[in-house]
């Protein structure tokens, strides 16, 4: 059966306060498009007037110093949403947001968006959380830039990784699986690191047991001892 706008939105997570009347109402609003791999959504200085769903795939956020140095500041898996500050009144994008994989997004115009926020308390409060939490999120990096040394950079974003996007093994803690494309280097741009730290740390601890890692998933072992 073809996965139509309103399915995707009916199984949005995020999306499951509102009633069938404002779910109906949102999809007359959305667009859905498929992004596919490598796929540019929105530049640094384009107009900030639209807030996205990410239904399927994978979408970087990323920001490119004057040098041409890149710093990895998410990476977004389905039921997440991005663009989100143009409705704290950003009026320009100051990030990159790309496709790492084939995606489906849907978009919706802020005035619609901030409509739907007026509409439903709950659904307002949830995207209000939403923001705070990214915003936590930044200033939680920026801790670990000043306190922490490089090598607990990697081990603080592994475990981080795992708790926002892995899943438990047979309901043992300890164990658990995150199923996502990352090379070394994502990962030195994700823990403002260097390649040759993450090798070098990533190596220890698999040699440890704590993780198995390769480009496809990241399996962590010993939860607690990162």
């Amino acid at each position: 059966m073809a996965q139509t706008k309103l399915w995707h939105l009916e199984n949005f997570s995020m999306l499951s306060i509102l009633s069938k009347a404002e779910m109906k109402a949102l999809d007359a609003m959305a667009v859905m498009r498929n992004m596919p791999k490598n796929q540019v959504i929105y530049f640094p200085e384009d107009t900030s007037n639209t807030v996205f769903l990410l239904k399927a795939g994978k979408v970087k956020i990323s920001k490119m110093s004057e040098s041409g140095k890149e710093m990895i500041l998410a990476l977004l898996g389905p039921g997440e949403i991005f663009g989100e500050l143009s409705i704290t009144g950003q009026t320009k994008r100051e990030e990159i947001a790309e496709a790492t994989e084939d995606a489906v997004i849907c978009s919706v115009s802020i005035s619609d968006f901030q409509q739907m926020m007026e509409m439903n308390p709950k659904f307002n409060l949830q995207v209000t959380k939403l923001i705070g939490f990214r915003l936590k999120k930044i200033q939680s990096r920026l801790e670990n830039l000043i306190f922490k040394t490089a090598d607990q950079r990697v081990r603080f974003f592994i475990k981080e990784l795992a708790e926002e996007h892995g899943r438990e093994i047979l309901n043992n803690p300890e164990e658990r699986v995150v199923k996502m494309r990352l090379t070394h280097d994502d990962i030195a741009k994700l823990s403002a690191t260097s390649r040759q730290t993450v090798t070098t740390v990533l190596n220890d601890l698999e040699k440890h047991g704590t993780i198995s890692y390769d480009r496809n998933r990241i399996f962590v072992r010993q939860f607690s001892q990162l």
